[in-house]
């Protein structure tokens, strides 16, 4: 499995965290890859250049093709992946608030979601799509998507402090009290809560315990030596009990359960991501 990251063009820095993009090509013989994709606090861009992925949603007993681009909103429920024989994606991660100023939507209303690009955006996703078919590495496929969204940012929504305050509030994973953060966002704690609601989708407080579960999975898929007792200590939970109970909410099992789905799993969708 290869995958590399890239800091975007200083122009994007404003909104996009990272492009980020994989490439795992899976024995042909070897059955379905299903990999388990819990809540993570960035929205994403996905663009699969080679073929598409199927997803599950929680509760659901069918697995979906996905468009060849992706918009994935504020999640709260893990999905389950299936995997190509020869995934090759681009994901571009961003900021908080940096996909409501890209799109101009309220992330309230997206929560649980994807929805096709070309919905969004029109026919220049197919276009965007075949030049990076057409791309033979890399780097030629991060120039593609850098300049759609070079020419996105021209009409990008202001920043406002509660975007700085959240990168503050991401920075530190999820440990400061949200009191603190609203006074960085200049804002009252109703205030913040509406602005939150609208720019990210979520509570505050809700995606700090997001961003801190986001931690602990991440920790998981990277070092399965790791206990639990450490994983906990890691990422300041107050106890296990605390980090069983997020892991209950946001990847709908025990921290147990995905131990045993992670062994043996060729592809860590996860372990990767910098947030």
């Amino acid at each position: 499995m290869q995958t590399k990251f890239y800091i975007p063009h200083p122009l994007l820095q404003e909104f996009v965290q990272c492009i980020m993009l994989v490439h795992a090509e899976i024995d042909p013989s070897a059955g379905p890859v299903l990999c388990p994709y819990p809540p993570t606090p960035q929205n994403s861009l996905f663009f699969y250049i080679n073929d598409q992925i199927k997803v599950q949603q929680e509760g659901s007993d069918h697995f979906i093709l996905q468009p060849r681009s992706v918009i994935v909103g504020p999640q709260l429920n893990r999905v389950t992946i299936d995997i190509n024989k020869d995934h090759k994606a681009v994901r571009v991660g961003f900021h908080p608030g940096g996909l409501h100023r890209l799109l101009g939507l309220s992330m309230a209303e997206m929560i649980d979601g994807s929805y096709d690009a070309a919905d969004v955006f029109g026919k220049e996703m197919n276009e965007l799509n075949e030049k990076m078919q057409e791309a033979n590495n890399f780097d030629a496929i991060k120039d593609v998507v850098e300049a759609f969204l070079l020419k996105k940012a021209k009409r990008l929504k202001e920043i406002l402090p509660f975007d700085k305050a959240m990168l503050e509030l991401l920075r530190v994973e999820g440990n400061v009290s949200i009191e603190n953060i609203a006074s960085m966002a200049c804002l009252s704690l109703r205030q913040f809560e509406r602005v939150s609601k609208e720019r990210i989708g979520l509570p505050p407080k809700l995606f700090s315990r997001i961003v801190r579960f986001s931690k602990a999975y991440r920790l998981r898929e990277n070092f399965p030596d790791w206990s639990w007792t450490k994983i906990a200590y890691e990422c300041n939970y107050f106890d296990q009990m605390h980090l069983i109970r997020d892991f209950k909410q946001f990847a709908g099992v025990a921290p147990g359960i995905i131990e045993k789905e992670l062994n043996g799993n060729p592809v860590r969708l996860q372990a990767d991501l910098r947030l």
